[in-house]
């Protein structure tokens, strides 16, 4: 075997990770010692993927989008694992309430409404100054801002091969400007609140003393036995991410064995959510591990939350960087009008409904909740993650498990959303029916918000 740059499979990715590495060190130095970078409040992880966005196209780098994409997609998953691996501490979860149920009501209502928005500013665009758009594009601004990249990309192309010119790219500009949207006006926010007093934005500091409990449990296995606990702790997530792979995998072909058609469209949104997968086998595996020590099958305990902490927080990071840097400035196109509408208007009217939604679903960590959903809910997971660790850097409130939690109900309230996705561009008519019955069933679940009522704690 060639071992020698000219090996380019070889070394590619340390060389892209080493990128990304370096990037992460210059801005962690830029905001130590640049205090309008620090008392900006932007994250380092942030920082670090505008760095390297702004290197790829002055031409010092050369980013493999690829694998940065693939890097995004895992991330994900990865951090999410690791999350979910942790032992709860001792009536830390709430059991009959529908705080998981209302979180996947606040997503696809979110959904709704930007949905709503989006077409109706497509719809005034085409039929005024605009009169060639696809009236159905603004249905692209919750595939971009609620549904990420995946959806968007599919979307759009289905769309272009409807007759929406670049539909593609339009829509992959616009999850990308979805994400620009959740790091930057989301750390504005941030700033506001945190100079208002509402929100506390400071971390762990250096040196502070902590009690042994906060870096290992009692009965816990070996910090360094036969094998580190750090190894055991990232063998676990790279179980259940296999795991997670296989019933992926089993779920798509079974599906594409009974009825192709349906697989088209439910096969790609369940690889784009595979991380709601490897959540709920983690958490499987860790109900197991739990089962297993009290019927004495198992004598120690084999998680470690600081580490499994410090895993999840390690993937989220990479995770965020990468899909900074891939993003491509040139997937807008010749549409910069209707997408600075959408852009502009998804951003505030998501915040506005948010905020209205997020009062009520989470009373007890109001602003944890709003920031994360709102990150999510104009990015991705790992854009809500990211602000939420600005104000609840250990994760300490429910406001992270929601989000995977939500995404699961937000699977099955939001599967009218692909239906009128589909609906909306067969006829200008059906996109007016469409936007009819986006805000009938956006009434509905702000009914379920609003009105349910779980069971009291006793």
């Amino acid at each position: 075997m060639d071992y020698s740059a000219a090996n380019h499979a070889l070394w590619n990715v340390i060389i892209q990770l080493g990128l990304i590495a370096a990037a992460i060190m210059l801005a962690n130095l830029m905001r130590q010692k640049i205090p309008l970078i620090r008392n900006s409040l932007m994250p380092v992880a942030v920082l670090a993927g505008f760095l390297l966005l702004i290197a790829k196209y002055l031409g010092l780098v050369r980013l493999d989008s690829s694998l940065m994409e693939m890097l995004v997609y895992h991330g994900i998953a990865l951090g999410f694992i690791a999350m979910s691996l942790r032992v709860p501490e001792e009536n830390a979860e709430k059991k009959g309430d529908l705080t998981g149920f209302k979180s996947g009501a606040v997503i696809v209502s979110t959904y709704m409404v930007q949905g709503v928005t989006g077409l109706l500013i497509t719809l005034a665009l085409a039929y005024t100054v605009m009169p060639g758009l696809f009236k159905a594009a603004g249905l692209l601004l919750p595939m971009g801002y609620g549904q990420g990249p995946g959806q968007a990309n599919n979307v759009g192309s289905s769309y272009e091969a409807l007759g929406f010119t670049g539909g593609r790219s339009f829509g992959l500009a616009v999850a990308a400007a979805g994400y620009l949207v959740a790091c930057v006006v989301g750390v504005v926010i941030l700033n506001v609140l945190s100079r208002k007093g509402k929100v506390g934005t400071t971390r762990s500091a250096a040196g502070e003393n902590y009690p042994a409990s906060f870096f290992q449990s009692k009965d816990e296995i070996p910090v360094s036995d036969s094998i580190d606990k750090l190894s055991v702790q990232i063998a676990l997530v790279l179980l259940v991410y296999l795991l997670t792979y296989l019933a992926a995998w089993a779920l798509t072909s079974g599906i594409a064995a009974l009825s192709p058609g349906l697989a088209a469209t439910v096969n790609t949104l369940i690889w784009g959510f595979n991380f709601i997968i490897g959540a709920a086998l983690a958490m499987l595996l860790r109900a197991l591990l739990q089962k297993g020590r009290k019927t004495g099958l198992i004598l120690r305990q084999y998680q470690n939350n600081y580490l499994l902490n410090r895993i999840s927080g390690f993937f989220f990071d990479i995770m965020i960087v990468a899909g900074i840097g891939s993003i491509n400035l040139e997937d807008i196109r010749g549409l910069w009008l209707p997408f600075v509408l959408l852009v502009v208007a998804g951003a505030a009217v998501t915040w506005l409904h948010l905020g209205i939604v997020c009062r009520k679903v989470y009373p007890d960590y109001y602003y944890e909740g709003l920031i994360s959903m709102y990150g999510m809910l104009t990015g991705t997971i790992s854009s809500g993650v990211l602000l939420l660790r600005e104000i609840d850097p250990d994760l300490a409130t429910p406001a992270a498990n929601n989000l995977v939690i939500g995404s699961s109900f937000g699977i099955v309230l939001g599967a009218p959303v692909l239906i009128l996705v589909g609906m909306a561009p067969k006829s200008p008519g059906m996109c007016w029916l469409v936007l009819g019955l986006a805000a009938a069933y956006c009434a509905l679940l702000y009914l379920a918000i609003f009105k349910l009522k779980g069971r009291k704690k006793s």
